[in-house]
This record gives structure tokens, C-alpha cells and sequence, in this order.
């Protein structure tokens, strides 16, 4: 690869081989039943295509290429395993029982593409794994990104992502885990296990917790990406629409939400005109498919659709103004009976902030037990904008001072910084 159109040609394998490679580290997992071989295997073809697609250009069928490539590999691997069993045979340590070794039917490994990738999402979210290594195994296996790439979007270091795969592989090696689609309530608890882990991506991407970026667009595509893979396998289950629906609304809102200088942009200040129109159109659409499904399979529908919910109605006001927040709060006190926790109570004080006033929003805020929340600057954050709408600036200005404290992305200090100064300006002490 020494031409000139190399990085052109290295680019274009990169993108095929993020559209193809969940299908094929799927397909061999499924016939290996090893999660380390099948991703060995994925990578000899991903090489093979970066040594020959240079020169022999990208083929028109570059998925089953790569799968060939990777069953012949498999092929090879699983002959000199055979080769090393019969020489261990000679020495004495023969198998018990005569027993021989399996050779997978590699033949087969394309047969079934939509129950292999769901299978392979579910196995990236297995019960037994910690958060962050589902997180880390999903990014790797199932969106193709790179250790490299994923120690970048998660701003933790190669070494600690690498660890994270190894230990997510032993750990689903010594569970033994099995490769059939679980049924019933285990299989809706794995569902909402990915899509827990699905929209932790996102919105990492979406309000980054470091750096010094506000939102990380990389990041918040693949989210989406992932949850329209999951509507599409699992297409009679009304929250992957919803969660579909939910990160289409929010990164809608994307082009708006950093000004030229990439400051941070507060919703009610965006210019709606710079909002993805066909984002929003998909999001509400895939909201629409998630009552659809929960009315024509009379099952109520879960958090994250009632979060939809309330995206569409960010999503629907024209302008900030028009804004329905009674609808809004509503909505998350619907959230709060569901699926309470601390930070939808901080959200809950903010619609109730709006719709009924400041203090309706500080009484929601000061039930919030601030152990909840250890080290977070949301709820000094949020009761400094309660305390400034109540006219209250100077405690307003020492709530947005302790929320600057305990951020860690530095757009979000400069965000915080300026409303604290906005607020001594109010109270006469700038």
C-alpha cells in the first residue's frame, strides 16, 4: 500500500469493513462457538483485504469475501488442531473414548445473518459481564471499532480497554456460554441490558463527561446505528423502536447544540432551524411504530419510550416557547413511577421548573438526596438555573460555582462559568 490512493482505498476498506463486520464475527462465533477465534479470524480477513484490495480493487461482494477469506482461515486453524491432536495421540494422550474433534460446518455460515448478529449483541451483553465490559466488548465486536478507537471514545486508556476485552472473553468462556437465543423474561431482560449499554454510547457522545468537546457526534452515530440494528432484529419489541426513536429526536437536535466556536448551546437558546429534519422526521416515525407495536401487542410501553415521548415534544414546538412543559412533566412523572432514580427527579424538577414555576421545580429538587448523586455537578447545576428563575442570583451564582467544581468537560466549565458570572452581574456583584 505505497501509492498515493492508498489512504483513499484504506478508508473505503474501513467503512466496508464497519458495515461487514458484525454480520461476519457474528456468523463465526456461531460456528466456532470461541468469541477469541471467530475475532481472529474476522481480523486475518480484514488484512487479507487491506493487502489485496489496493491492487485488485474493493470487490462488488465485499461481505462474502471477507467471509471466505475467514472460513479458509478456519479451515487451516481447525487442520492444525487436528494435526496437533493425532501427534499428542502418539505420544500417549490420546482423547477419551476415541473421541474426535469437531469440525464446524463452515458451509453454513451465512445461512442465518439476523438471528447471528442477535445472537452476537445479546452474547456482548451477557448477565455475567461488568457494564463497562459490555460496553467496551459491544463497541469491539458488534460496531467493529478498533481498541484504539473505543480507548478514544470511552477517554480511557488502550491498556484498560484491552484488559476490559480479555477479562469480558474469559469471563464468557468460563460461564460457558451458550450461542441459542434465550426466550421469555430472560430474553427481554438481556434486551433491555443492550439497550442500556446502546444508550450509554450514545449519550456519552451526546453530553461527553471529559474533555474538552461537548458532544462527540462519533459517538452518538454509532449509538444510532446500533439501536436501528436492534429495531430491525427485533422489530415486534415496542422499546427498541422507542429507543430507536429516542436517540434520532436527541441527535436531531446536534447541529445546534455547540455555536461556531463550540460552546455549548442550551436547548432553549438553539436556533431549531439548524435542527436534522430528517433525523426528526425518523425519530417520530420510529416513536409512532413503538405505540404501534405496544397497542397491536397490548404491552405497555417502557422508560425509555416514555423518554421518546418527551424528546417528541422538544421535537414538535416550533420554537422554544411553544414548548409543552405540563405535557413534559407528565411525562416524567410517568418516568419517575416506572423507573425512578435520581437523575430523572433532576429532570422532573426542571419540567416542573418550567411548567408551574421555579419553586414547583425546587420542591421536586430538594426530595433528591444529594448522596445519590456523589460527585456529580447535575443537581447543584440544575438548582442554580431553579434559584435564577426564582431571582435569586447570588445563590444561584455559589450553586453554578459547586457545579464548576465537580464537572470534568471543560465546555460544560465554560457553560457553567458564564451563568455564574450572569448571575453576579443579577445580584449587583459584578
Amino acid at each position: 500500500m505505497g501509492s498515493d490512493a492508498d489512504p483513499v482505498v484504506h478508508a473505503r476498506v474501513t467503512a466496508v469493513w464497519r458495515r461487514e463486520s458484525t454480520q461476519l464475527v457474528a456468523a463465526l462465533v456461531r460456528v466456532t462457538r470461541d468469541v477469541d477465534l471467530a475475532e481472529d479470524l474476522a481480523q486475518d480477513a480484514l488484512v487479507a483485504a487491506l493487502e489485496q484490495w489496493p491492487g485488485a480493487g474493493i470487490p462488488a461482494n465485499p461481505g462474502a469475501w471477507l467471509m471466505t477469506v475467514a472460513k479458509r482461515r478456519a479451515v487451516d486453524t481447525f487442520r492444525r488442531n487436528a494435526a496437533l491432536r493425532e501427534k499428542t495421540a502418539e505420544l500417549g494422550h490420546a482423547m477419551p473414548d476415541g473421541q474426535e474433534a469437531e469440525m464446524p460446518d463452515l458451509d453454513d455460515a451465512v445461512d442465518r445473518v439476523e438471528d447471528d448478529v442477535l445472537r452476537l449483541i445479546l452474547l456482548t451483553c451477557h448477565p455475567a459481564l461488568t457494564p463497562e465490559s459490555r460496553t467496551a466488548l459491544t463497541l469491539r465486536l458488534v460496531a467493529g471499532l478498533t481498541t484504539a478507537e473505543i480507548a478514544r471514545a470511552l477517554m480511557v486508556k488502550e491498556s484498560a480497554v484491552g484488559q476490559r476485552i480479555t477479562r469480558a472473553k474469559r469471563t464468557l468462556a468460563e460461564a460457558g456460554f451458550a450461542l441459542d437465543l434465550p426466550v421469555g423474561r430472560e430474553r427481554t431482560e438481556r434486551l433491555d441490558d443492550v439497550m442500556s449499554v446502546v444508550y450509554l454510547i450514545f449519550n456519552e457522545g451526546y453530553t461527553a463527561t471529559a474533555g474538552d468537546a461537548w458532544v462527540r457526534p462519533d459517538l452518538c452515530h454509532e449509538g444510532i446505528r446500533l439501536a436501528r440494528m436492534l429495531a430491525a432484529l427485533e422489530p415486534r419489541h415496542p422499546d427498541v423502536h422507542g429507543l430507536q426513536a429516542l436517540l434520532e429526536l436527541q441527535a436531531s437536535r446536534l447541529p445546534a447544540r455547540t455555536d461556531a466556536a463550540g460552546h455549548p448551546v442550551l436547548l432553549e437558546a438553539q436556533d431549531r432551524a439548524r435542527w436534522d429534519q430528517l433525523l426528526r422526521r425518523r425519530g417520530l416515525a420510529a416513536l409512532d411504530r413503538a405505540l404501534a407495536v405496544a397497542r397491536e401487542r397490548d404491552l405497555p410501553i417502557g422508560s425509555v419510550t416514555v423518554q421518546a415521548q418527551i424528546a417528541a415534544c422538544h421535537a414538535r414546538a416550533r420554537t422554544a416557547e411553544e414548548t409543552d412543559w405540563p405535557r413534559i412533566a407528565g411525562w416524567y412523572d410517568a418516568l419517575a413511577a416506572s423507573a425512578p432514580g435520581p437523575v430523572v427527579e433532576v429532570n422532573r424538577a426542571v419540567a416542573h421548573g418550567r411548567a408551574f414555576g421555579p419553586q414547583a421545580g425546587m420542591a421536586v429538587l430538594d426530595a433528591v438526596d444529594p448522596a445519590a448523586l456523589p460527585g456529580s455537578h447535575l443537581l447543584p447545576s440544575v438548582r442554580g438555573d431553579l434559584l435564577a428563575r426564582a431571582g435569586r442570583h447570588r445563590e444561584a451564582a455559589d450553586s453554578f460555582a459547586e457545579a464548576l467544581a465537580l464537572t470534568g468537560n471543560e465546555a460544560e466549565r465554560t457553560l457553567l462559568t458564564g451563568r455564574r458570572e450572569e448571575c453576579l452581574r443579577a445580584a449587583g456583584d459584578r
